[in-house]
């Protein structure tokens, strides 16, 4: 007969410091900002008949919605954890860039149906008026965009600030589209410069998108080596294994680990801890541990083992 000895500690987990988000002041100040003007432009758009200042103006009127909506996870995102949601609503952050990118995206749709509709039946086109707006509304939108910059940069904000650079992109193209149609009347150049930003812009959303779902599928963070970490703890001294190792997003800026580390004895338990929290803080950024320590013989039932490097590796 075999003895096993087990050992068994509570997980220990690290001190928790979810990121709280951007500032609502910094969210809040950007959409009224963002809301007062998108009804001017959208108005100058109607009389002008320039698709490319009622696309951007449809852009700002998301931007506001967009904001709205990041200022409210961002207020969620500090709501203490609960007895129902122990880790907090933090993850409220990614779930409103979710519906942020894919708004972008439902918007980019229907500015290229216009704009190929506008290809083939040009409208006549007030430039000067396409101009005078353009320049305002970049103005308006590199001082939100400057706002959004110097705030906390998360999965939020950065969906939020894709919306008010696609604004500043349309923008430029408005004064540029006005520019040609004052100096030749060449009106297609309004709707061909729409579609031009609006493939930028889709760009951007589809990465931001398949970001935010990497988030929501739980995947290993894109800059962090998931072999990198289990070597680094399994070179611990007093480790013999690691496995079941896992490392997932909880919000932007908080990243958790979970693994079981066999180790010779459980007396160095407290020791091989405080090495690990050091080795995950210092070179992965990892701060949220939970760490099981096991003495055990038998084989794990789900293998994925890391050993130390050899010296000749």
């Amino acid at each position: 007969m075999h003895d096993h000895k087990h050992g068994h500690a509570h997980p220990a987990h690290e001190h928790h410091e979810h990121a709280h988000g951007g500032h609502n002041g910094t969210l809040l100040v950007a959409l009224l900002l963002t809301l007062s003007f998108a009804g001017i432009e959208a108005l100058a758009g109607c009389w002008s008949g320039s698709l490319a200042l009622l696309s951007d103006a449809a852009h700002m009127l998301t931007d506001s919605s967009a904001l709205g909506l990041a200022a409210a996870a961002a207020w969620l995102a500090r709501r203490p954890p609960s007895l129902l949601h122990s880790y907090g609503l933090a993850r409220a952050e990614v779930l409103a860039a979710l519906a942020n990118s894919l708004l972008m995206l439902v918007l980019i749709g229907f500015i290229v149906d216009e704009a190929i509709g506008r290809i083939a039946t040009p409208r006549d086109i007030a430039g000067g008026t396409v101009i005078g707006v353009g320049v305002i509304g970049l103005i308006i939108n590199l001082i939100v965009a400057w706002i959004l910059h110097r705030g906390e940069q998360t999965l939020n904000s950065r969906a939020a600030l894709l919306h008010v650079l696609g604004d500043a992109l349309g923008s430029v193209a408005a004064i540029v589209a006005g520019i040609v149609i004052v100096m030749t009347g060449w009106t297609p150049i309004d709707p061909l410069l729409s579609l031009f930003v609006a493939v930028l812009i889709g760009i951007s959303a589809l990465r931001l998108l398949r970001e935010v779902m990497h988030v929501l599928m739980e995947g290993v963070p894109l800059h962090i080596r998931l072999d990198a970490v289990g070597h680094d703890l399994a070179a611990l001294d007093g480790v013999l294994r690691v496995h079941d190792l896992h490392v997932w997003t909880l919000s932007s800026g908080t990243i958790a680990l979970s693994a079981h580390l066999e180790i010779h004895n459980l007396h160095d338990w407290p020791d091989i801890l405080a090495a690990a929290r050091k080795v995950m803080d210092t070179r992965h950024g990892i701060r949220h541990l939970t760490l099981q320590p096991e003495a055990l013989t038998a084989q794990p039932l789900v293998r994925s083992n890391f050993t130390p490097h050899s010296p000749n590796a």
